[in-house]
């Protein structure tokens, strides 16, 4: 594997410094100066929860005024109406009775229902539809970037040349994981860390890490282990803001692997880590069979366990941030790469089926429904889906532009098309400060364009440090679709012209290698 391509493809696992990614840092360098774009310098945070497997949205969030129906097309596995959760000012629309903590967060106003989420042609295979929501991309396109990636590539577009630095030393993404997912893949590099898990974070913190077997591998393994100590400064960075803060909510359940997660990621906001993003996740939604427990009205089963551990997190991490004083930053989101068929199966469960019910929380989000209960036919079939109502790329536009805070134009590039964006989020835009770059700051820009966005041409502004130099122009998909420069360059800053007349609006690539230094650019081409 090429160095270029292995540091594109690996992310840290257990925290190890692999593919060390980027800092909340208003990063620039020797060439852009007066040509130089304002960076939006933003403290939110992101949380993405992601329920992997499709969850059952029909389960969750019950259509009261489609009840009769819905008992018609799933005799075996509905809830008694009596047992539905009903939600303060809301007619014909409840919770499943095992989310009884995410029930009281609507009801106080922490929490955003979006109904019927999906997107056009819906894939039912869990990867391909899973890259669909990682990537943003439309289901007939692959692409290998991810959306927050894209994001981060775009506010970052110097990373990873000049990082770390002493203006920002903080990840940009942190995943509990033991890989950094598509998600978080940038343009050229993946812009993700991760924490392997949650043992490994408490490990890391103490320094306690379980004696090693008295072996030639365990020789080895006290070696990767000294290494990454001493080496790794994110790493240092986490242990230090771990250390600035403790959780402070009573409400963590024991053995819940979601709320161990979401108990870390508090900790490390509340003490000053200024990463932006972080992924938690929770398995087991591909709920094929024995979703429900006939002996118990239906009420409890595998289903109404998942729902309430999701349920039980998230309030507990809500409580922890509003106790901790960081609530007004964070923003939470949860995601499944599909719902589930109308119809229940002969298994006592549900197929993989297309839109279902998405959930927004905290302080900062517009509480209330987005939508309407999902219709269900009167003689549902195996082959009946519920229509989709809003595409969740409209979701990621107004995270883009009313949370962290980027015009249209920059949200447009990083979608890769063109979304309204939903009303969700209460405007916290207002104070988030513009700073012009300073010369020679954090992190080495070797190329840049102007103008951008561009109609027909842009200009090329780029330093060599002599040598060979390849620069190229890229689709979406990666494909070439020109090359601009290959040859030796001299020393210096220099230009060069990129006529797109004859290609289509969209967003493009410029991709800079300058002997073992790479770097690639976002392009925006308008009409």
């Amino acid at each position: 594997m090429k160095r270029r391509e292995f540091i594109k493809r690996v992310a840290p696992a257990s925290l190890l410094p692999f593919a060390i990614n980027g800092q909340p840092i208003t990063a620039f360098g020797k060439l852009l100066g007066a040509d130089a774009k304002d960076f939006t310098q933003t403290d939110k945070v992101l949380v993405l929860v992601q329920l992997n497997g499709g969850n059952d949205g029909l389960n969750t969030l019950i259509p009261l005024d489609q009840y009769t129906n819905l008992t018609k097309a799933r005799p075996d596995l509905y809830i008694p109406e009596d047992k539905v959760l009903p939600l303060n000012g809301i007619d014909g629309t409840g919770f499943h009775p095992a989310m009884s903590k995410m029930k009281n967060m609507y009801d106080e106003g922490k929490m955003r229902i979006i109904q019927s989420v999906g997107y056009p042609n819906q894939n039912y295979s869990h990867f391909r539809s899973t890259d669909i929501w990682m990537s943003g991309g439309n289901s007939d396109e692959v692409l290998e970037s991810g959306w927050v990636g894209r994001y981060l590539s775009e506010e970052f577009p110097n990373y990873p040349n000049g990082f770390p630095n002493d203006d920002m030393e903080d990840p940009l993404a942190i995943q509990i994981g033991s890989l950094v997912s598509q998600v978080c893949q940038g343009v050229a590099v993946n812009m993700g860390f991760a924490l392997s898990n949650p043992s490994n974070y408490y490990q890391l913190l103490s320094g306690n890490y379980p004696d090693a077997p008295d072996s030639w591998a365990g020789k080895e393994l006290d070696y990767v282990r000294t290494i990454a100590r001493q080496s790794n400064a994110y790493s240092l960075k986490i242990k230090e803001a771990a250390e600035n803060a403790s959780n402070l909510s009573d409400f963590y359940p024991e053995g819940n692997r979601l709320a161990d997660q979401l108990k870390i990621v508090a900790q490390l906001i509340a003490g000053g880590l200024q990463t932006r993003v972080y992924i938690v996740s929770m398995g087991g939604f591909d709920t094929h069979a024995n979703q429900v427990d006939p002996v118990d009205s239906n009420e409890t089963g595998y289903h109404a366990y998942l729902l309430e551990t999701v349920s039980e997190a998230i309030h507990a991490f809500q409580d922890d941030i509003e106790k901790l004083k960081v609530d007004d930053r964070v923003l939470g989101m949860t995601f499944s790469e599909f719902g589930r068929r109308i119809v229940s199966n002969a298994s006592t469960g549900t197929d993989h089926g297309s839109a279902a019910p998405l959930f927004m929380f905290g302080s900062k989000v517009k509480s209330g429904i987005s939508g309407k209960n999902p219709i269900i036919p009167e003689d549902a079939t195996v082959r009946d889906n519920l229509e989709m109502e809003f595409d969740f790329r409209t979701i990621y536009s107004a995270i883009l532009q009313d949370w962290f805070c980027i015009d249209k134009s920059d949200t447009d590039t990083v979608l890769l098309h063109d979304f309204d964006k939903m009303d969700i989020i209460q405007n916290v835009c207002e104070t988030s400060s513009i700073e012009k770059l300073r010369r020679k700051q954090a992190g080495d820009a070797y190329i840049t364009n102007y103008p951008n966005p561009f109609s027909s041409e842009t200009t090329i502004k780029y330093y060599s440090d002599g040598g060979h130099v390849n620069i190229s122009i890229l689709d979406t998909h990666g494909r070439i679709i020109t090359n601009l420069v290959n040859t030796s360059i001299a020393q210096g800053t220099h230009e060069v012209q990129f006529n797109a007349m004859g290609l289509k609006p969209g967003t493009y690539y410029c991709q800079f290698q300058n002997n073992m230094m790479s770097q690639t650019k976002s392009l925006l081409k308008i009409r």
